[in-house]
């Protein structure tokens, strides 16, 4: 089987650090496109000497040129992009009623527009090969408005849900599938954001009486771009402990 190339979008920590270590078990390369590089390229550094082939770009997904010279250096690099993950995301706790417009405008920015540019740049090499693999995270609070979360972070998340099953139908016929993946709460840094309340709430919440571990979430990404996944296309894979079941 020819050597499969991932871009991995917030791909140096959490969820997307996990990702990257999913696929260099299967022989996929890894781009690790990260806004801290330093941190990036110490990951991909670790991929490398794990025996698997990874690289690090620094990149804002909220900046649509910077995505677009993502793919470029990718493609110039390897000649190909079969799977893009589309890791990256802030979380934002602040309430509806006092969030401002540019608190509003920072969450969408990398949340939703970053997913859409990253993909539509992925898309043109994925049509022209005939194949292809985009899968994102959304969250919980994309399904049921979260625990507690802000309107920005659940707006943003439940968008990705929709953008998913929208571009799936558009280029099912490319021989490229779109899925989503929804994880409950996980033990990554962005549950710094929540206090030792909500964090209690959050785990008296959840059936199994856990949070979720991110070799958990990217066990099944791995999943969705391996080709046993080949006729699933604009699902949204559940990951939380009960939390939703839809």
């Amino acid at each position: 089987m020819e050597t499969r190339i991932a871009i991995v979008t917030g791909g140096a920590r959490g969820i997307g650090r996990a990702v990257i270590t999913a696929f260099a078990a299967q022989g996929i390369v890894s781009v690790v496109a990260d806004l801290d590089l330093e941190v990036a390229e110490k990951a991909a550094k670790e991929i490398r000497e794990s025996g698997a082939e990874a690289v690090a770009i620094k990149v804002d997904v909220s900046r649509i040129e910077q995505i677009d010279q993502l793919v470029a250096e990718t493609m110039a690099r390897y000649g190909r992009l079969d799977i893009l993950v589309n890791n990256a995301g802030i979380l934002s706790n602040t309430p509806y009623d006092v969030i401002t417009e540019s608190e509003w405008d920072h969450v969408l920015d990398i949340n939703l527009k970053g997913v859409v540019f990253a993909s539509r740049a992925a898309l043109k090499p994925m049509i022209e090969r005939g194949w292809g693999r985009i899968i994102n995270i959304s969250s919980l609070a994309g399904r049921n408005g979260g625990v507690s979360v802000g309107p920005a972070y659940a707006a943003s998340k439940a968008a990705v849900i929709g953008l998913t099953r929208h571009l799936a139908k558009k280029v099912a016929r490319n021989g490229i599938t779109v899925n989503a993946v929804a994880p409950g709460t996980t033990e990554t840094d962005i549950i710094k954001g929540f206090n030792e309340s909500e964090m209690a709430a959050i785990n008296n919440a959840i059936p199994l009486g856990r949070l979720g571990k991110p070799t958990e979430i990217a066990e099944t990404v791995a999943f969705l771009a391996s080709d046993s996944a080949a006729f699933i296309t604009g699902a949204i894979l559940d990951i939380n402990g009960g939390m939703y079941m839809g």
